[in-house]
């Protein structure tokens, strides 16, 4: 005779997003693609060297875009929350790196610093739930 100590396969369902979570990440989703749609009149001030509106702008809207990726990665699901962490402390060692090269008056190092923050937030989003209501 044949014992199993196997029960009946049970098939668990993957984690899902609730409403409340999902409403809460897009309510900062706008605000983050915004910054992210931005990244060309970033690019047009560093190379014209006009290290102000750089200096504005990291400290302004990117500034706040970081605020916004540290908002939304409670909301996500377990399992995509350390990923998110990484790529928000990546964007923030970015703009570090492109603060420094604007004070120092670098455009090659500021340009290559505003890609990878702007590349980061495009991991960030990438994470995020995607919608209906979203064109894909």
């Amino acid at each position: 005779f044949l014992i199993s100590c196997g029960g009946p396969g049970v098939a668990i369902a993957p984690p899902t997003y609730t409403a409340v979570q999902l409403e809460k990440i897009q309510a900062y989703v706008p605000e983050i693609q915004a910054v992210r749609d931005r990244s060309e009149e970033l690019k047009t001030l560093i190379k014209q060297g006009d290290w102000i509106n750089v200096r504005n702008f990291i400290h302004g809207p990117i500034t706040e875009a970081k605020l916004n990726l540290t908002y939304v990665t409670p909301n996500l699901l377990p399992k995509d929350q350390p990923k998110a962490r990484q790529i928000t402390r990546d964007f923030f060692k970015d703009l570090v790196k492109l603060d420094k090269a604007t004070s120092a008056g670098n455009p090659l190092i500021a340009l290559n610093n505003s890609q990878a923050a702007f590349a980061d937030i495009d991991k960030f989003l990438d994470l995020l739930p995607k919608t209906s209501t979203e064109a894909s």
